[in-house]
């Protein structure tokens, strides 16, 4: 498979599943200040700043906007053509890197992706947001979940599936972990908190809710919100598909199947940096997790995602060649990390 190819069904599968988690974690948000309370503008910002700092970029909202306040937020995370994260921009890379493999992919996943792409670069985009923001987060994770569908049940198994999965899995533990992180300022720098407030038991079922958890956390815990559990059960399961575990075991079983490498050993430096990390959360537990800190564990594992990233990059995407007339040359593919400085897709020669 050229790398182009992988590296664009890699992006793909990464930008649909940063939108569906950016309208999650803005919709539950929106939701839960429907249920707090005597809001003044400085407990208002409070609510907002921390998903703009979750999603690594405070930095660029801070060059177009002065405060946190739930329009500028809001405005920035879904509709901003200026932010390179934001939910329209993703479903519009999503489309871009769908357009340059065409011939890789279904006709009923192009035209999922355009649909959506359409939908959100219309006109009635924003009049649906404007007459119920609900509706339309519905219809960003409805798509989604059925471009996630489309996927599962019509493209072969190949090397370009399990670069796309790759991509999906990556991207979603990079996500839960930037969830779970909102609300660490509640937290003790290090330790469990003995006890939590009615709001801040709001807060951490809004983080359930975010990665669509809630149901399953309450088939084991019932409605306990308990942090610890609730930061156990999104790190730590190994049956939940939004886990960090669940997600680091489907992405080490990707990059093993695009190698052929079995368990146990690596052929590079992605596949080694996954099961070293897949290791160390099978044998974690919480109270060890939170003896470090959860804040800092959690951007620890933000960094350890982004090397395998970087990683994976360099295995299968930044590859040398040479021209025609035998000069050598590589073809670089730009990294689009999130919080990395890096979002552009393009190709360079040198």
């Amino acid at each position: 498979m050229l790398s182009r190819v992988a590296n664009s069904l890699y992006w793909m599968a990464r930008y649909i599943e940063r939108a569906e988690n950016i309208a999650r974690i803005v919709d539950v948000n929106l939701q839960l200040l429907l249920d707090v309370r005597n809001l003044d503008e400085k407990r208002l910002a409070s609510y907002w700043l921390p998903i703009v700092q979750a999603t690594g970029d405070e930095e660029a909202f801070f060059k177009i906007h002065n405060r946190a306040t739930g329009a500028a937020v809001t405005e920035f995370l879904i509709f901003s053509n200026e932010n390179p994260n934001s939910l329209v921009q993703s479903i519009c890379q999503a489309r871009e890197n769908a357009r340059m493999v065409r011939d890789q992919i279904t006709a009923e996943l192009w035209e999922e992706l355009n649909r959506v792409y359409l939908f959100v670069r219309s006109p009635r985009a924003h009049e649906v947001w404007q007459r119920d923001a609900g509706e339309f987060f519905h219809e960003i994770k409805a798509s989604s979940l059925h471009i996630i569908g489309i996927i599962n049940a019509t493209l072969p198994r190949n090397e370009g599936w399990w670069f796309v999965q790759a991509g999906q899995f990556l991207e979603r533990a990079d996500k839960t972990t930037r969830i779970l992180d909102v609300r660490y300022q509640t937290l003790p720098e290090t330790g469990a908190p003995e006890r939590i407030s009615p709001n801040e038991a709001l807060e951490w079922s809004a983080v359930l809710r975010s990665c669509s958890a809630w149901d399953a956390y309450k088939t084991l815990y019932a409605a306990d919100v308990n942090p610890g559990r609730i930061a156990e059960f999104l790190l730590l399961s190994d049956s939940f598909p939004r886990s960090v575990l669940f997600c680091v075991n489907e992405l080490n079983q990707a990059l093993r199947r695009i190698s052929g490498v079995a368990e146990g050993r690596f052929t590079n430096a992605a596949e080694k940096l996954t099961g070293r990390f897949l290791a160390e959360l099978q044998f974690s537990s919480i109270e060890e997790i939170f003896q470090v800190g959860l804040h800092r564990y959690l951007d620890d594992v933000q960094l350890k995602l982004n090397n395998v990233g970087n990683e994976l990059f360099r295995a299968y995407i930044f590859q040398p060649f040479e021209n025609p007339d035998g000069v050598h040359m590589v073809q670089q593919e730009e990294q689009q990390q999130q919080a990395c400085g890096k979002h552009a897709s393009r190709i360079t020669h040198h």
